[in-house]
Parts: C-alpha cells; structure tokens; sequence
C-alpha cells in the first residue's frame, strides 16, 4: 500500500531527478560493457538496456501516478513509438499501479460524502482490486445488495498536471539520449499534448458516468456490456458504478480460449470500432487492454470511458474516403490527394507530381498496413505484421504534411489499440463493413 501521491513541486522534481541519474548510471554502465567487449551494442544487448530505462522510467512514473502514469499507459499502446522494451516495462501502468492505504481511502470518501464507506454501504473492500493512473477501484454492495465497484480519484491530480509535463518532458528526453531508438522531439511533444488532453477529460468522474450511459444507450449489439453508474454514490473525484464479472485479456488468454472463443470477441471489438468511428462518430480513445472484460457466455464489458471523443462528420468521411483510395489496385492517387487535402493534411497548392512522387513514398508502407486487414474477406489479425517504422529519409519527407486534423491523433490512438488487441488474441475477423467499402 502506498501513502498518498506527493503534490509538491520539489517532491515530485526528486521522484524524477532519481530517475533521471539512474538512467544516466545505466547508460554508462552499458556503454563501457561494449568498450570492454570491444563491440558494438547488438540487438539482444540494446533491447535488455532499454528494458533496464524501462524499468527506471516506470518506477518513477508509478510514483507520480497521474498524468506520469497516465503516459506510461499511452506510451505503450504505441509499438512503434518508443523501444519494445521500454514499452513492455510501461505497459506495466495498466495493472500494476500501487494502491493507496486504507487511511487515505477513508478520509477521501469522508470529503465527498460526509460520511464513512460503512454508512454508505453495506459492504466495502478497503484494499482496491484495480490501481490505475488516476485512482483505484473497490468492490463494495449497496444497501440494496447490488455489487458495484468504485472508483476513487487520486487526491491532487489536476493541481499537478502542469508539472507533471515539465518533468515527463525532463524523463522522456534523458531517454531519448540514453536509448538509440525514441522518436523524435516533435513525435514526444505532440504525445505529451494529448495526454494533456486526456488527463482534463478524465479528471472529471460526472463526464465519465454521462459517457457510460450515452454509450450503453448506442451499442450495437446486446454482447457488448457497460457498467452503469449510482448516481448517489457517485461525485466529480468518486464514481461508483455496478460490477462486471469478467477477466482482463491476459488472464484470458492464460485459459487457452478456443479460435473461435478468439473470433468472436475479436469480431465484437472489430464491428465496435467502425460503428463507433463510422456511425455514432464518437469514440472510446483509451482502449487499453486494461478496459476490456471477457465475461461469462460471450459477453464484452467495456470499461473506462473517462476519455471519449466526438468526430467531426467531415473527418470520418474524409478518412473512409482516403482509405478506400488506398485499396484500389492499383492506388487511386487523384482520389487520395483529394481526401488528404479536405483532412488539412496537404496544402491544396500541392501538385500531383510532387505528392506522387515525395509524398507517397513515405506514407505508402503505413498506409498499406492500415489497410492490410480489409483485404481479405476474413483477415487473421494473429499475421497481422507490427507497425512500420519511417526511416530518417522517409520522416523528412513528412515534412510536407500541412497539420494534423484535431481528430486524428485520437482516432489512430483508438485504431492502434484496437489493432494490438486482436493481434494478441489471435482472432479471425470479417472484415466487411458498411462505411469504407
């Protein structure tokens, strides 16, 4: 059990100044093993080397909680964006966040309610189940008998979301200079804004418990299931919802589920996402493993909807629109000149030579991976290859690119995940759909 997070500036500074000479002791410490090996660093050696960052990077972040925790999740989602094992040792923040103590427990329910969890439930667990980046969840029953969970919101997390950045920022480029293989300045820039913008989103539990009841009333099918919130027990740092019964994706696995175990609940996330995209246009941005359930009897429990996104019409059209370019053979290039340049990707002005010519070469190995599942009428997402990463040459020539339309980064966000989470599973998807085809 952990004490509460530290809210203090030159408290939260050491957390990561640690960390930050750790790492620098480590880089050391690899580099003269290579001297004395006279050798240069192999894959085997780098990957243990950044699985130690890794593992530095995610002790500080844990103690952080937070957005520095938050960004451990979302960093691992990512299997391009940062070393693979630095983000195995991140993708440790969606279950293995260090819960509070039961004094802390106590005296937040207390603030909220004015009262203590034994008046107002029946039942209460003081140790939580689930420790997250922003709070922890408990089992409980209501006076009703119903069992529900409930979730606590670390104390001062929106008082620390600025300086929380700066030092993210302090982590992340030590890094940078420490591993051979993170990405770019603008790439960590550009990922610590939209964490910034999930964490704003997520700090607010009413918000949370109105998408989970929008989104109950807007799913596609009855296999798919959303907790529901307690009103009355709920508040802007508390939100307590009915239980779900079910296990998370690798304690799934570890039961040897059948393939078609496997294409079933593959198919339900697969058909989720394109409604979801394509036809409500909102979307769950955080699909971590971490926020699925396989229940009992077939049924999907969809969790954590603190981070959501409506789509502009606009985007959705142009996207599907881009991707059906892509699957013609071969590629109709007129046609996605003309869809990235209603997304505000390219400058209109842009001739067809020069985006044929500099501008596809470094877009076209993305594109076709996006794209690989559609096919097929039934596509394996157990092939499914890992993303390709852009040589140097490759992310000059991005240069070109215009801007990023406000929805992208959340759908590509949503898009990936949903991509890693059928690629473990193994499933065998139908692929055919209303809205790109």
């Amino acid at each position: 059990m952990a004490q509460a997070p530290r809210t203090g500036k030159l408290a939260r500074s050491a957390i990561v100044g640690v960390a930050v000479a750790r790492a620098g002791v480590a880089q050391l410490t690899h580099a003269t093993r290579q001297r004395v090996r006279a050798q240069a660093s192999t894959p085997s050696t780098q990957e243990a080397h950044d699985e130690t960052l890794g593992r530095i990077a995610f002790t500080a972040l844990n103690q952080l909680k937070g957005v520095a925790l938050k960004a451990s999740q979302l960093l691992s989602l990512d299997v391009g964006l940062v070393p693979e094992g630095i983000r195995q040792q991140l993708a440790r923040a969606h279950y293995q966040a260090t819960p509070l103590n039961r004094a802390l427990v106590l005296k937040l329910l207390r603030q909220e309610f004015g009262q203590g969890p034994d008046d107002l439930f029946a039942q209460f667990e003081p140790q939580a189940f689930a420790a997250a980046s922003l709070g922890q969840v408990h089992t409980a029953t209501l006076h009703t008998g119903e069992a529900v969970a409930v979730k606590l919101q670390y104390p001062g997390m929106a008082a620390t979301l600025q300086s929380d950045l700066q030092l993210l920022r302090l982590l992340l480029t030590t890094l940078s200079q420490t591993s051979a293989a993170m990405p770019s300045p603008q790439v960590l820039e550009q990922t610590l804004t939209d964490i910034a913008t999930t964490l704003a989103q997520e700090l607010d539990y009413q918000q949370e418990a109105a998408q989970l009841q929008w989104f109950a009333q807007h799913l596609p099918s009855p296999w798919l299931v959303i907790p529901q919130p307690v009103p009355s027990h709920s508040t802007a740092h508390v939100l307590t919802m009915h239980k779900l019964n079910g296990l998370h994706l690798q304690d799934w696995l570890a039961t040897h589920p059948n393939q078609a175990e496997r294409d079933h609940y593959g198919q339900l996330l697969f058909d989720l996402f394109l409604h979801s995209c394509f036809c409500l246009q909102r979307l769950q941005t955080d699909p971590h493993p971490g926020n699925f359930l396989f229940m009992p009897g077939g049924q999907l429990g969809l969790l954590d909807f603190g981070c959501t996104r409506a789509l502009d019409p606009a985007f959705c059209s142009d996207l599907a629109r881009a991707w059906r370019a892509v699957l013609r053979s071969p590629k109709d290039t007129p046609a996605l000149q003309a869809a990235y340049t209603q997304l505000g990707l390219i400058d209109p002005a842009m001739s067809t030579a020069v985006f044929r010519s500099e501008l596809m070469p470094a877009l076209q190995a993305m594109q076709d991976w996006q794209v690989l599942p559609f096919r097929s009428a039934v596509y394996d997402f157990g092939q499914l290859p890992l993303p390709p990463r852009p040589d140097a040459q490759h992310q000059q020539l991005m240069q070109h690119l215009r801007a990023m339309p406000p929805d992208l980064p959340y759908f590509d966000r949503a898009h990936l995940g949903l991509l890693q989470l059928l690629r473990a599973m193994g499933a065998r998807v139908h692929t055919g759909n209303a809205w790109i085809f």
